[in-house]
């Protein structure tokens, strides 16, 4: 299967049991969104939909979904954003970036249902700045 270049919405109750290619499965209800993973691998890519992990974005018919997915624990190890529909292809990760992307993504979830102490936000601040000067550096 050839790498997607654009994905589009369909609004459903549950996820189907086969999916398309080029296709964001949004389920509302259950606050979660699937797609197969845009490489081309045919890997089922699930997004919670929530404020700790991924936020959906409609544009009229387009869709973005923040922050970008990153398909690590797949053997693609594929990374893209999904912007205005359109599929957009990251920087490849070292493992040690990766290892520092999901310590970040824990620090924000830990801070968005406040289970770390409130002295703990500057570091998750301070650890984010430096993750994203990080990745901007390799691309």
């Amino acid at each position: 299967m050839p790498r997607v270049t654009s994905v589009r919405k369909a609004a459903v109750e549950f996820i189907p049991e086969r999916a398309d290619p080029g296709v964001l499965y949004v389920s509302k209800r259950f606050k979660t969104a699937m797609h197969l993973c845009c490489c081309g691998c045919g890997a089922e890519v699930i997004t919670p939909l929530n404020p700790a992990k991924w936020q959906l974005v409609e544009h009229g018919s387009d869709v973005s979904l923040f922050p970008s997915v990153g398909n690590w624990s797949f053997p693609c190890r594929s990374h893209y954003w999904i912007r205005k529909g359109r599929v957009q292809w990251a920087a490849s990760m070292n493992q040690q970036q990766i290892d520092f992307v999901r310590r970040r993504d824990e620090f924000s979830a830990n801070e968005q249902f406040d289970v770390k102490p409130s002295r703990d936000r500057g570091l998750v601040r301070r650890f984010s700045n430096w993750l994203k000067k990080l990745v901007s550096d390799q691309e």
